[in-house]
């Protein structure tokens, strides 16, 4: 007989072990692989770096199995949800510190994301359904450029492009998330003409030019036509973050270049941006002055700005089930990926911040075992109540 899963013995396990970009994924993969074979869920690794594992139910009765398409919505008469995060974690691993008076587990990881982890595995293997599929689908490298998650949905034959709600855990102190602004990174590039600095106007000044790129970005959004401000979210945010400029102290620069953050709301994209940065820019720089936007390269696309009907069932039945807010997540992340395809909401424990500072990606990183313990039954009884739901409808 398969011994029962301690959640809590896998989390202190997990952020013991390493998987920092210096460490890589590997030992973590493994962890969890091993973890879901130990408890017969036939867990497969896809060409991407996903772990993935897929129970179908049946009359009360669960069957783990290893297709190649790993489920369709409402498979095995009834619905089809998807339990997704990260393995990943920032530079640099801080070790597993465990303080068991205060029930707190400290570490790298420790709300970012594999307390998020073990919620959604716990979950995975305990939930009690009577019919349709769960798909655990744990990424490698969402802190960087999420191939992972990319590839769960490039496909137009994926299963999770037509799943009836995913999961994305994150820690959002026990809240339901259902909407967050996207991040877009690219760079201005002003061009002049070079000329001697004895005599500055035979030249075109590009680094002369960025005090008008800059006053540009303050106005962006209050440009006529822009977007009104989000209702849950708020207005985005354009940051100008890096700038390079000039060869020689003596000589009239003739390119600039200024790297800008842009945190969208819906129902901007990237496209929309880039035209109507592009077109801003060109109004307000010298004439004689080129200018041009190119987003960072980069082999996904960006996290864009996503949102989720409130009514949706998958947002009421968490919520009930964790008795808590539904609000705003404040992070770019992947499920930008998994929402323009179906209804998300992003939920964990722990807290990206709290009233001390910084708690995620830092030396302090920590998650409440209480905390875990509590999004795990929210979890479980938010897909219970949603199978529950399906069939009495």
């Amino acid at each position: 007989m398969t011994d029962a899963f301690d959640p809590i013995a896998f989390l202190e396990a997990a952020v013991a072990t390493p998987s920092h970009p210096g460490a890589g994924v590997a030992a973590m993969r493994a962890l969890l692989v091993e973890t879901l074979d130990a408890h017969d869920a036939e867990p497969w690794v896809d060409d991407a770096g996903n772990i993935l594992a897929t129970r179908s139910f049946t009359a009360g009765t669960a069957d783990p199995s290893r297709p190649t398409d790993f489920g369709t919505s409402r498979a095995a008469g009834g619905p089809h949800y998807v339990l997704n995060t990260h393995i990943d974690t920032v530079s640099p691993h801080v070790p597993l510190e465990v303080d068991r008076e205060a029930g707190v587990i400290r570490g790298r990881g420790a709300c970012d994301a594999k307390g998020q982890v073990v919620t959604l595995l716990a979950a995975f293997l305990q939930a009690d359904l009577q019919g349709g599929r769960l798909t655990l689908a744990i990424t490698p490298d969402e802190e960087i450029l999420s191939t992972g998650a990319y590839a769960l949905v490039d496909d137009e034959g994926s299963p999770i492009r037509h799943a009836d709600g995913v999961i994305v855990g994150e820690p959002t102190g026990l809240d339901v998330c259902t909407a967050a602004k996207g991040r877009f990174e690219g760079t201005i590039e002003l061009t002049g003409a070079n000329a001697h600095a004895a005599e500055p106007h035979s030249g075109t000044n590009a680094v002369a030019a960025l005090g008008a790129a800059l006053r540009a970005l303050e106005t962006f959004d209050e440009r006529p036509g822009a977007p009104p401000p989000h209702p849950d979210l708020g207005g985005p945010t354009l940051t100008p973050t890096v700038v390079d400029g000039g060869e020689a102290t003596n000589q009239v620069p003739d390119r600039a270049r200024l790297t800008v953050d842009r945190r969208s709301v819906p129902p901007e994209t990237t496209a929309a941006f880039d035209a109507a940065l592009t077109s801003h820019l060109r109004d307000a720089v010298p004439d004689d002055v080129d200018v041009t936007f190119e987003f960072t390269d980069r082999p996904t696309p960006f996290l864009e700005a996503w949102a989720t009907d409130a009514d949706a069932p998958i947002v009421g039945a968490l919520a009930a089930a964790a008795g808590s807010t539904v609000r705003p997540f404040t992070a770019a992340t992947e499920a930008s990926y998994f929402a323009a395809h179906a209804p998300t909401v992003v939920f964990g424990p722990g807290d990206l911040a709290d009233d001390r500072g910084a708690v995620a990606h830092s030396p302090r990183e920590y998650v409440r075992v209480a905390d875990v313990q509590a999004a795990i039954a929210a979890t479980t009884g938010a897909l219970e109540r949603l199978e529950t739901s399906y069939h009495n409808n």
